[in-house]
């Protein structure tokens, strides 16, 4: 079934108005005895109850490494070393458009404090099933479950 021209006109529109949505996000696979850190959204914000990786969004000038350790010093109080790309996806949700950035990371000083999440864990690979993730983080998981 054919588009007509009006049809045609509000999908490259929604389109083009989620492509100036997008959003570079990086965050941080931390690993302590064989566990991960996950991090649960505080409510009030979007997919909030949902688990994800500690991050955010990098902002104008910023590096991959320095957004990274801006967000963890704001979110858990930590300084973090950042290692290596682990992997990385785009991902469309229905408000925008995630480039994630998921890099190896280690902490260097402090421990995780709830200064942004409800809840903070460290967790097996073989427990992360049990809990609901941000469906950009699928396919990290999928890899964590593989290389871990």
């Amino acid at each position: 079934m054919e588009q007509t021209p009006e049809e045609a006109k509000t999908v490259k529109a929604e389109k083009t108005a989620k492509a100036a949505k997008a959003v570079r996000v990086v965050a941080a696979l931390i690993e302590k005895d064989h566990k991960i850190l996950i991090c649960r959204r505080p409510p009030h914000k979007k997919r909030g109850g949902l688990w994800e990786f500690v991050g955010g969004k990098v902002e104008e000038g910023e590096t991959d490494g320095e957004a990274l350790r801006r967000e963890c010093r704001e979110e858990l109080n930590v300084g973090i070393g950042v290692g290596e790309l682990f992997h990385a996806v785009t991902h469309d949700y229905p408000d925008l458009t995630v480039e994630l950035c998921v890099y190896r990371a280690e902490i260097l000083s402090g421990t995780p404090e709830l200064l942004e999440h409800t809840e903070i864990r460290f967790v097996s690979k073989e427990e992360l099933d049990a809990f609901d993730f941000c469906s950009a983080d699928e396919t990290v998981l999928e890899k964590i479950k593989k290389e871990f």
